[in-house]
């Protein structure tokens, strides 16, 4: 339930169209649902402004399907990350409106009213095609909480030139996401031609030296450039959301 419907709810019951009692029981599980193995936020999209979002690794499909339904039944929006095909497919059998994105290992459910949009545009950019799937986790993000999303893909350094040819949709944004992998130089070239906030996201992308995204990681938390804060490695969803809160800022 969101801010929207919950102040809907109580100038229905102000006005008499609504006992107490029967707003009562549509409220009596807005602080948190047990499921017995969970307990589902329902109050978060109140705090925050976005749902709580399940992290699907680690978690068994008879888990995902019950605390994706209890978060639609109150009219969230739903989103299930890293789930690989063969757990997605158990999940759709017990809850087929999820939409999969196989290109990020998402499952995700617009909310059943359209979140409030967003002051601008938040560009996804992405180093390489191999970091596609955590640019992709980041716009799907972006989008469910209500942002307007453009992409720029496979535009890194040895490049250059592929992002300059991109100056008008850099030039729109109201906020930045921008992964790579490798050394992770991106970001901070980003950073260097904008005047809007810039999110690094270190991919694991890369050879042996680059230890699994830590060698992305630490460069952008050295990067020289400033407007530019940096999340965990893969963390696309964390990117996403730090975009999105952005671009919803008053």
């Amino acid at each position: 339930m969101n801010a929207d419907r919950l102040l809907a709810l109580l100038q229905e019951v102000a006005g008499g169209s609504l006992e107490p009692g029967q707003a009562l029981q549509q409220l009596k599980r807005l602080p948190y649902e047990d499921l017995g193995f969970a307990r589902v936020d329902h109050h978060r999209v109140l705090r925050r402004g976005f749902p709580e979002v399940i992290f699907g690794q680690g978690k068994t499909p008879a888990q995902i399907a019950p605390i994706a339904r209890a978060l639609h039944q109150q009219g969230a929006a739903v989103l299930v990350t890293r789930v690989d095909p063969a757990k997605a497919a158990q999940v759709h059998e017990q809850f087929p409106e999820l939409i999969y994105h196989p290109e990020c290992g998402c499952l995700s459910l617009p909310a059943n009213a359209p979140p409030r949009p967003g002051k601008g545009v938040v560009v996804v950019i992405s180093a390489g095609t191999s970091d596609q799937p955590v640019a992709q986790e980041a716009a799907i993000t972006a989008e469910l909480m209500g942002s307007a999303v453009e992409t720029i893909y496979d535009v890194g350094v040895s490049g250059l030139h592929r992002l300059l040819g991109s100056q008008e949709i850099l030039q729109q944004a109201s906020a930045f996401v921008v992964v790579a992998g490798m050394e992770g130089a991106l970001p901070s070239v980003v950073a260097g031609l904008v005047d809007r906030p810039v999110v690094a996201v270190p991919t694991s992308v890369g050879y042996g030296t680059s230890f699994g995204g830590l060698a992305a990681l630490l460069g952008m938390l050295n990067s020289c450039a400033p407007g530019l804060s940096v999340v965990n490695i893969d963390n696309g969803f964390g990117g996403g959301y730090l975009a999105g809160l952005i671009d919803h800022l008053e």
